[in-house]
């Protein structure tokens, strides 16, 4: 996807690198001439979003080495930002191959002593992590397997990974009530045209297709990419997602009413919390189970000492939570495709559906009213 850049010098590569990938992403990206040490390395813009981005480049990805340099492109890149203005920080290192227990220690370093700084760890090999700023759209695993020769070249890669999960209701959309799900209405003839609508990289959405054609699921008389074989499917990806999540039963620290409490929680946590489950169902009029608490998806659990999150404490096995906070197996899915319903964030209807057939309080029966009410024509249309 990015050229090759071996005849330059490895920090020119990796601005170089780093620069294609925000441009294939559509960001406007400004290459700044070095003027002096203090100056940043590009500055990148899309909408309100601006950041001064401050690149070091490494050719091995251990740790030791890795750490002490993320640190010092933070504090230069704060440092650009206090000049720049509006924009925020964000530091990145290169490396030509990174692993992904790699990316995880970059971000738990950064949660723990930059949290208010983007960082990012990007790889020649494919890897890209991103964490903060709204910037993990970017992220990508590792392609090396795709290029690896010992690698069979059928083998198949995760059809309900959490990308591909949002490519198919973006699929679905056109056949969906824009009140049931957010998610792009157009009719792709390429995954080109997928990648460009649904966010994501060109080489994402095309092993994404070939998985779905090499699984029978495409239908290849059509001029459009069309779902085939939906209801078998929709029954392999509900089985997907069968595995617990994490979740965390909650009380408000200042007794009010929780319903009223939700709402103010949602709004204060935009893109990052929305209703699930039940409570999900009753906001998209496909209520039928009373007496669960409210589930409210997180991208990842909050912390107890996370201020943004000081209005609530742990629920006691004695007390009934005001709400059940839920880390979200499939984030970018669940918050993508998420829908806003009288000043709340709620799950779409495909996410509920999938979500809820697995809970023991009458989640069946709930499930199966979805079906029945939202999406059996959707199973319909896809019977050739």
């Amino acid at each position: 996807m990015f050229p090759s850049y071996s005849s330059q010098s490895r920090a020119e590569n990796a601005e170089a690198f780093v620069a294609d990938l925000f441009e294939a992403s559509g960001w406007e990206v400004n290459r700044l001439p070095k003027g002096s040490r203090t100056d940043p390395d590009l500055i990148v813009r899309r909408g309100i979003q601006h950041f001064v981005v401050e690149i070091k480049a490494l050719a091995e990805g251990r740790a030791d080495r890795v750490i002490p340099l993320l640190s010092q492109a933070i504090l230069q890149a704060q440092a650009q930002a206090i000049d720049a203005g509006n924009a925020q920080p964000l530091a990145v290192i290169f490396v030509e191959n990174a692993s992904q227990s790699l990316s995880k220690q970059v971000g738990s370093f950064a949660e723990q002593y930059a949290p208010n700084v983007a960082v990012g760890l990007v790889s020649r090999r494919g890897l890209r992590y991103f964490q903060g700023g709204k910037l993990e759209e970017l992220n990508a695993e590792p392609e090396v397997l795709q290029w690896d020769r010992s690698t069979p070249s059928n083998q198949s890669v995760n059809l309900f990974s959490d990308l591909n999960q949002w490519m198919l209701k973006v699929l679905l959309a056109p056949e969906i009530p824009a009140h049931l799900l957010q998610a792009p209405r157009q009719r792709y003839q390429s995954g080109f045209e997928l990648a460009e609508a649904a966010k994501v990289s060109p080489m994402s959405a095309s092993r994404f297709l070939k998985q779905l054609r090499n699984e029978a699921y495409l239908d290849d008389s059509s001029r459009y990419i069309a779902l085939v074989r939906r209801a078998e499917l929709f029954r392999r990806w509900q089985s997907a997602l069968m595995r617990p999540s994490p979740e965390l039963p909650m009380r408000f620290l200042i007794r009010g009413p929780a319903q009223q409490q939700i709402r103010s929680l949602v709004a204060s946590h935009e893109g990052e919390a929305c209703l699930g489950l039940f409570a999900a169902a009753d906001a998209l009029q496909l209520g039928h189970v009373n007496g669960v608490p409210p589930y409210l998806y997180v991208p990842k659990l909050p912390r107890p000492d996370n201020k943004k999150w000081r209005a609530l404490v742990a629920a006691s096995p004695s007390e009934t939570p005001d709400l059940i906070v839920r880390q979200a197996l499939s984030p970018k899915s669940t918050f993508r495709g998420a829908v806003h319903q009288d000043g709340l964030v709620v799950s779409d209807v495909i996410q509920v559906w999938l979500d809820v057939a697995n809970h023991p309080s009458r989640g069946i029966e709930q499930a199966e009213l979805i079906y029945e009410k939202a999406l059996r024509p959707i199973m319909n249309n896809g019977n050739r």
